[in-house]
């Protein structure tokens, strides 16, 4: 079986908020356990447009856990900060303004270099996409152009958050989630986890676990979907027909 790398330590949620509850109440005890000790918590605003706010509140969130954490946009050296991280956060929004944002201030080796060494990285929706190898598996409008769609590439598989259904009593005619899914892997190889919201992977020592309350949906190319069960490795559906070692 093809494994990831054993260093790499990954947190990569569906969505930083549920129905109600509040911002990352449904995960503040696993950001905690995954997080443990670390200090210097970087925070990446990238996807939304008033990243003040944005840090702000996120600033504030963490708080709450007891963990310091620093908005990348407020220092002076960008990927001098990304090195020195105890730990990465990526906050969710629109993935191509995030994207674009990495690639602006070149960040994106930066993270790939300190995510491999060890530092753990948080991904909330459009933060779970870029650590994808591609954004294609976002549901967002293009409102900016990156220079590319290659995100991360910090795991072999591609993320789809906020996981809907099809609802079988909706008159609505456009196409489901399931159905750009299979679109997506009629072009492309990576196999695609379906996240319902309040799903998250916790990627660490080799293995990818869903956690949360729900299934998630699997989709590998040429295959029927299938449901995985939360608490349980399914590091083996993420991997290609090809095999994959990152």
């Amino acid at each position: 079986m093809a494994v990831f790398n054993s260093e790499r330590k990954l947190l990569l949620i569906s969505n930083s908020t549920v129905h109600g509850k509040g911002y990352l109440d449904h995960v503040q005890d696993e950001i905690k356990d995954f997080l443990g000790s670390a200090a210097r918590v970087v925070f990446v605003p990238f996807a939304v447009y008033d990243r003040g706010a944005y840090a702000v509140k996120a600033i504030e969130r963490f708080r709450e856990f007891g963990i310091e954490l620093r908005s990348i946009h407020d220092v002076s050296n960008m990927q001098r900060a990304i090195h020195q991280a105890g730990a990465i956060f990526v906050g969710g929004g629109n993935t191509f303004r995030l994207l674009k944002g990495l690639y602006d201030s070149n960040l994106l080796a930066a993270i790939r270099e300190t995510v491999e060494e060890g530092t753990p990285y948080i991904g909330s929706s459009a933060g779970s996409i870029v650590a994808c190898p591609t954004l294609k598996t976002t549901k967002d409008m293009p409102i900016v152009q990156p220079p590319s769609f290659d995100a991360l590439g910090l795991i072999p598989f591609q993320i789809s958050p906020h996981y809907l259904d099809p609802d079988p009593l909706s008159t609505h005619m456009g196409e489901t989630q399931e159905e750009r899914i299979i679109q997506f892997l009629e072009e492309n190889s990576e196999p695609v986890a379906g996240l319902r919201e309040g799903n998250f992977l916790r990627v660490q020592q080799g293995t990818v676990t869903l956690k949360g309350q729900k299934a998630a949906r699997i989709f590998r190319r040429g295959e029927t979907p299938t449901e995985a069960t939360p608490g349980f490795p399914i590091t083996e559906l993420l991997m290609s027909h090809a095999g994959m070692n990152t």
